[in-house]
């Protein structure tokens, strides 16, 4: 009754561990003032986890811890654990404490054997400290030294009860071992996990030569957790547990602000360049540029003095530099300057986790902004396809959520069908990228030329044309728009079809000239008979109004002659006397 008081008493809160991702993945981490149980095979973490554990809350939290270690001794642990950024010194001095428990193999037990000495010393000094938490390594040493399992489950019993008791947050760690069928609850210590608050799985394999690491939560009474196995990496830092992380959780924000591409006619293609922290995938077969246009916009970036950083893992970072020296691409000047870091992927061995924990760490150190990696497809190689997507689904999270701009190109099959590249990358990335960008090679006229088209860009006007790309010692670009019978065409074929519209056309311009020319002859020879017609016109005009003009004259003569001959006469005076 007294022990279940006790349970009651306890806060139920969360003990952080400080284990990047393990604390979202626990909802705040272990069960405070509560029991857990870390289990796992050889090599699997479990003094570095709960080693770590102590040190964070030692450190961060302000709890002291106690470390009792069964089966290695305590300054062979310290010692192991110097390479890790650990300030392992300074806090023995105070806030952690080690306790060297490991059984004399040459001591003969005699008797019954209980935890209850060593109980009683840890009694002690936890009331000194002030000690907070607390971890047994490798409790199992201990209980396979016991009789039977009734006598395993007594001294579980009683060191169940003196966590309650002493409100200390309790982590053991304990072997197991899931070869030849055998379940880890039939393990010596199988009665445990029925008996602690939380329960903790390691698991270490290899799979076609490659480690891999995983971690799952079997059980966390009265907290919801995630039930999955998730990849982790022991790095510099110690454990790193592998979380997917949606990109600005909860906010919502969002920029349309842009960054170039580094080529202004592909900026022109996109509607004004890349968003800023955008994740932009560049997919191609070997030789189609992906490199230079990584090149192109790592350059750019460090021209706004954006820190860069551009990771190879096809070749020597000095050779990239080198050999973008040939498009005109100088990125040995932003080297020089610390801006542009590059980094060759190819010394850094491991799993698919291991190279995303170690890019991490490298762009968190070099405070990158913007992002190139090439090419991201190496994280499917041998050993990693069953990890790789979520690698890489964890990369891009990572970047949106820290707003770095990230260009990953994607080397696809070059045997395969060049009209596969719509079914997706190797690492089936293309849906979660907000910019795909698609080279290939158009074989015409026995000769290949490069051609650029953008499949998708979110939030963007971009042009669906395929576009010649042209890489020479001016610099990158990309041609103009050339169609032919409504084939895109490229290249000495492109060139042999404009010189030969060219020669038709100047053909045609002289053609026009010499006829222009023979129409202005005609014209003119036209306006001289024009001329002397109207010429002609008026002179029989003006001949035709004389002898208008004469026969009218000499009429009114007629007239007047007879008319005065009569006067004279007298003839019409007699005439008139008459009438």
């Amino acid at each position: 009754m007294k022990v279940e008081r006790s349970r009651r008493a306890v806060i139920t809160g969360k003990a952080p561990t400080g284990i990047t991702g393990f604390d979202e993945i626990t909802r705040g981490g272990l069960p405070d003032g509560r029991t857990t149980l870390l289990s796992g095979g050889p090599g699997s973490g479990k003094t570095i986890f709960g080693l770590q554990f102590l040190i964070h809350g030692a450190q961060k939290c302000k709890e002291p811890g106690i470390f009792v270690a069964f089966e290695e001794n305590s300054k062979r642990i310290v010692k192991n654990c110097e390479g890790f950024d650990w300030p392992l010194a300074a806090l023995q001095r105070k806030n952690l404490f080690f306790v060297d428990a490991q059984p004399r193999p040459e001591l003969i037990q005699s008797g019954n054997f209980d935890l209850g000495g060593i109980l009683a010393a840890l009694t002690a000094k936890t009331r000194q400290m002030g000690a907070r938490r607390i971890v047994f390594d490798a409790l199992d040493v201990v209980l396979s030294m016991l009789p039977d399992g009734i006598a395993r489950e007594r001294e579980i019993h009683r060191l169940h009860d003196w966590l309650l008791l002493n409100h200390v947050t309790g982590f053991i760690t304990a072997k197991v071992s899931v070869e030849d069928g055998i379940h880890p609850a039939n393990q010596p210590f199988g009665y445990l996990q029925f008996m602690v608050d939380c329960s903790v799985v390691l698991n270490h394999r290899v799979h076609v030569g490659v480690s891999q690491r995983s971690i799952r939560v079997q059980k966390f009474r009265g907290s919801s957790f995630n039930e999955d196995e998730s990849p982790f990496v022991i790095g510099a830092n110690g454990f790193d547990v592998a979380i997917a992380r949606k990109a600005n959780p909860g906010n919502g924000k969002v920029t349309f602000a842009r960054v170039t591409s580094g080529v202004k006619r592909l900026d022109t293609m996109l509607g004004g360049g890349y968003y800023r922290g955008a994740s932009v995938l560049i997919t191609g077969f070997p030789g189609t540029a992906k490199t230079t246009l990584s090149g192109a916009f790592a350059e750019s970036c460090c021209q706004r003095g954006e820190r860069t950083m551009f990771v190879s893992f096809d070749s020597d970072g000095a050779e990239v530099v080198r050999n973008l020296k040939s498009v005109k691409i100088q990125l040995t000047p932003h080297l020089k300057n610390g801006c542009l870091k590059m980094v060759s992927a190819r010394n850094i061995t491991g799993s698919a986790e291991t190279l995303l924990v170690h890019m991490k760490r490298i762009a968190t150190e070099h405070r990158t902004r913007c992002l190139v990696i090439d090419p991201v497809s190496t994280l499917s190689k041998a050993g990693n396809e069953l990890t790789a997507h979520a690698v890489a689904e964890r990369l891009i999270d990572w970047a949106k959520s820290e707003s770095i701009t990230l260009v990953c190109t994607s080397l696809l099959d070059e045997t395969s069908s060049q009209s596969q590249y719509s079914a997706g990358t190797p690492l089936q990335i293309s849906t979660l990228a907000d910019t795909w960008i698609h080279l290939n090679y158009l074989v015409q006229s026995g000769e290949r030329n490069r051609g650029i088209s953008i499949i998708k860009s979110r939030g963007t006007a971009h042009s669906n044309q395929v576009r010649e790309l042209i890489l020479s010692d001016a610099g990158v670009t990309l041609a103009d728009i050339y169609t032919a019978g409504g084939e895109v065409l490229m290249g000495t074929l492109r060139w042999e079809k404009e010189r030969a519209e060219r020669i038709a056309q100047e053909v045609a311009d002289v053609g026009g000239r010499l006829k222009r020319v023979s129409l202005d002859a005609e014209e003119a020879i036209l306006r001289v008979r024009a001329k002397s017609l109207k010429t002609e016109l008026e002179a029989k005009q003006i001949e035709k109004a004389l002898l208008l003009r004469t026969a009218k004259s000499y009429k009114r003569d007629v007239s007047g002659t007879r008319a005065r001959m009569r006067e004279l006469r007298g003839a019409d005076i007699a005439q008139q006397g008459r009438r």
